[in-house]
């Protein structure tokens, strides 16, 4: 027991990190005094300490150092000391999944695990499972089944999680546990309980009548452990979401029982199971109370989730929380920012419109306490008031531009100005109000980017206003001051107001012409660029250039050049073939976020681009013109599911066949689909897939060249996967001897058509300008008789022939369609349908207009 001792100035000397410039050469060497006779534990235990922290630091051993450390660590098995013998466990561990032979201390484990030293059994149960595979676990059986029914709670819990990780690589083995399991939930030590019934859960997870049958016997005799009280309420939870009939209502009744349990934990865990599950607010009323009282607990955990739960609520059931605003006012001084910070935007969510200004005085003292992560938590709650409450906008404006002339970070002044530009964007009373403070702010803004982009907004929002040339000072104020990014946003504001103010050009062209004397490069040639547009005179180019100009998806244009400079670098390379950016969809934010990390969001064709890659002679293609979102081939419950994916070019479609292998005893080789096409496609090459694994996903591409003309390149293909089976062990995935037998799978028919091939553009107001100005181009019209009743379902559905989003449908009685978007080979178009009721149903009139005529053509055949 000696190296339970410490000297006195070992504990005085605290600071640093003793581990921190470890040199892996140099512990591995340290390793071989392990080879001694006799050895100090207390210096042992340092080494390998200092090997576990190389390992947990990211630091890689080939397998010869982890092999040799590995078998330098067994050696210390002839010592007796407890704390050496345990550290000893861990090294064996970690190092199993590096090194060579470890099965060699499978005897050793397996003496300490069934020996009398209760201090050794439950991590060489531990160590022993990480090494052994599930060949050899049977060997060791037995004395896991004593191990988990074991008297000491310590074995019984690491037998009970050893054999949970087990069930990933051989669940059929431990369901044979279940007997002793089953015996182990009635243990008085809650961890172990707990652990029995995972496992129990684990092993039934496939078979909801087992899970059924479990959770139906355990909620009619509770559990002395509150961990496993509160899995079995996740459990009831989750047979009560996949459940909607009445046989739910027994699990409904057990969970608000456990409202009443004297476990805080419990109770908790029973509160948000009917938070998430429950659809009106009269059922949400007694886990509301519960919640209501953990807000004036004197715990601050309590509080926490009392807070945190019912801001949640806030975004489905606002009137059910509305009850605990006495509650939540009260924790606004809260000592502890995060629980404030939840009280202040759960009132926000819930408050009335009367009640938002008295919010707003007790919030003004309130937030210059806080960090900038509460801020902008609190900021994002203002910006959900303004949409719920457009007629505050003055008082919600007027405090978020008090916030902007604060102290804070890049982060907190964007989330402010973000709110205020969606103020401008959505509310047109509050335009004028927003870009005033807009202007005010940019006068001092710090942050090249943030002013960039309300240089942006005042360019696209200031020449709509009612007076648009009071903006022009503060953004011509940024090319005579600021830096030269700042400069040249500023440039293209005011090349704004030129194009869409014709009573501000004058004034704007001799602003442009000194901004060509600019020392910044980007700024003249932005100034001159500008400037000769505005000279032309010529609406059409003015409007393509500088007013609605395509912005191409920036990772997938720097593809498509490179990819054309390869290939093809003497041809002009049209920008109209590559994905426009797509507008990022505002997500319904979750009010008790405190500190989001959002992933960086990728379109869909910069998704599948890597996979892409793996088709030989992709580049030759071309730039990619549009990935279509992916189709079911077969159902969710089969054996083999297969979705397709299009991947449209300008002369060619790549179809992509994502397939699934659901079956654990069989491994498919030589993968691949048999297509039946229209007579006018062509197949240029098919990429098999080699190996289909269990539950691993896999691709077949095929490459089709487009018919030449456009109206042959709508038809319907039939599609059968063929492939080779091999039977494999259904747990180690090893294949059968022998050479397997070739198989089909008949898949779902999928159809060509129109939306495939277009990408739509989003229209902007002027609709009617954009329509008049292609007057000479050529246009084709029709009326059609369509199957809907009803003119609004009609609508919808020609959107879904034609590939244009909802949005574009207005009207009320008559619905009209405006669309319009690019043709696969950039080739623009413009639709306009109108839809009525009439005596023999729904009546559709429907024009097209389009530079190419096929393209028109195609368009009305593709809803004839």
């Amino acid at each position: 027991m000696s190296s339970f001792k410490r000297d006195k100035k070992e504990e005085e000397d605290t600071g640093g990190n003793p581990y921190l410039n470890l040199d892996k050469t140099i512990v591995l060497q340290e390793a071989r005094y392990f080879n001694e006779t006799p050895v100090n534990p207390r210096k042992c235990s340092h080494i390998l300490s200092k090997i576990l922290f190389l390992l947990n630091q990211g630091e890689k051993l080939s397998t010869q150092e982890a092999t040799d450390a590995f078998f330098a660590t067994t050696k210390l098995f002839q010592s007796k000391d407890v704390m050496l013998r345990r550290m000893v466990y861990l090294c064996i561990k970690e190092l199993s999944s590096l090194a060579q032979d470890v099965i060699i201390v499978t005897s050793s484990l397996t003496k300490d695990m069934t020996g009398k030293e209760d201090m050794y059994r439950a991590a060489a149960i531990r160590a022993l499972c990480s090494i052994t595979d599930s060949t050899m676990i049977q060997a060791i059986e037995r004395y896991m089944k004593q191990a988990i029914v074991d008297k000491n709670p310590a074995v019984s819990s690491a037998a009970l999680v050893s054999a949970l990780h087990l069930s990933s690589t051989a669940p059929d083995l431990v369901k044979r546990w279940a007997n002793e399991a089953q015996e182990a939930i009635n243990s008085d030590n809650a961890m172990v309980s707990y652990h029995a019934l995972g496992i129990l859960a684990s092993t039934r997870k496939n078979d909801k009548l087992s899970t059924v049958k479990l959770v139906t016997r355990l909620a009619k005799s509770p559990l002395k452990s509150p961990y496993a009280l509160c899995l079995l309420i996740r459990l009831a939870a989750q047979l009560v979401e996949n459940d909607d009939s009445d046989a739910s209502q027994p699990y409904i009744d057990f969970i608000e029982c456990c409202l009443r349990h004297k476990s805080e934990m419990v109770i908790y865990e029973a509160a948000h199971a009917i938070v998430n599950l429950r659809k009106t607010a009269r059922d949400l009323a007694p886990a509301v109370s519960v919640l209501q009282l953990f807000c004036g607990s004197s715990k601050a955990a309590l509080r926490l989730a009392g807070a945190r739960t019912l801001a949640r609520l806030t975004t489905k059931h606002p009137t059910a929380v509305a009850a605990c605003a006495v509650d939540l006012e009260n924790l606004i001084s809260d000592p502890n920012r995060s629980v404030a910070t939840l009280a202040v935007t759960t009132l926000l969510a819930t408050g009335a419109e009367s009640s938002i200004d008295r919010l707003m005085k007790q919030i003004s003292s309130f937030v210059s306490e806080i960090s900038d992560e509460f801020k902008i938590v609190v900021v994002k709650a203002i910006r959900r008031l303004c949409q719920k409450f457009p007629r505050k906008h003055q008082s919600l404006a007027a405090f978020l531009a008090g916030m902007l002339r604060d102290e804070g970070g890049l982060e907190y002044k964007a989330a402010i100005a973000d709110a205020i530009i969606t103020l401008v964007e959505e509310n047109p009373e509050a335009k004028e109000t927003g870009l005033a403070h807009l202007c005010e702010f940019i006068e001092d803004c710090e942050h090249t980017t943030l002013a960039v982009r309300i240089l942006h907004l005042l360019g696209r929002e200031g020449p709509k206003s009612r007076q648009p040339s009071r903006y022009i000072r503060f953004i011509y104020n940024r090319v005579i001051l600021e830096s030269g990014p700042v400069r040249a946003a500023a440039v293209s504001a005011v090349a704004q107001f030129g194009a869409q103010r014709p009573e501000l050009l004058p004034n704007i062209r001799v602003l442009l012409a000194r901004c060509e004397l600019d020392d910044e490069d980007e700024v003249r040639d932005r100034a001159i660029y500008y400037n000769a547009i505005l000279d032309s005179g010529d609406q059409q180019l003015i409007n393509d250039f500088i007013i609605d100009v395509p912005k191409p998806n920036p990772v997938l244009l720097e593809k498509a050049l490179r990819d054309h400079i390869a290939t093809n670098p003497d041809e002009p390379f049209d920008i109209m073939t590559v994905p426009m950016e797509e507008e990022k969809k505002e997500e319904k934010e979750d009010i008790a976020a405190i500190e989001v990390r959002k992933p960086k969001q990728m379109t869909i064709e910069e998704i599948y681009s890597e996979q892409l890659a793996q088709v030989p002679g992709i580049e030759k293609l071309g730039s990619i013109f549009k990935t279509n979102m992916p189709l079911e081939l077969t159902e969710a419950e089969t054996e083999y599911r297969v979705r397709l994916l299009k991947h449209v070019y300008v002369r060619h479609i790549v179809l992509q066949f994502e397939c699934i292998n659901t079956l654990n005893d069989q491994i498919l080789e030589e993968v691949h689909v048999r297509l039946e096409c229209p007579p006018e496609y062509e197949i240029k090459s098919i990429v098999p897939c080699q190996k289909l694994l269990y539950n691993q996903p896999g691709s077949v591409f095929v490459v089709l060249e487009y018919p030449s003309s456009y109206l042959d390149s709508l038809g319907t293909f039939g599609a059968t996967l063929e492939f080779v089976v091999r039977d494999c062990d259904p747990n180690t995935g090893n294949p059968d001897p022998g050479e397997g037998y070739a198989d089909t799978y008949p898949l779902e028919e999928f159809y060509m058509g129109c939306s495939d091939q277009i990408r739509a553009r989003g229209m902007g107001e002027d609709w009617e300008t954009t329509w008049d100005r292609a007057a000479n181009v050529p246009e084709i019209s029709d009326t059609y008789a369509l199957p809907e009743q009803d003119p609004a379902a009609a609508a919808k559905s020609v959107c879904e022939y034609l590939g244009l989003p909802k949005a574009t449908i207005v009207g009320e009685a008559v619905k009209e369609i405006r669309g319009g978007g690019v043709f696969r080979g950039g080739a623009p178009f413009l639709v306009r349908a109108r839809i009525a009721s009439s005596n023999v149903g729904v009546t559709m009139l429907i024009a097209a207009r389009s530079p190419r005529e096929d393209v028109a053509q195609l368009l009305l055949a593709a809803v004839g």
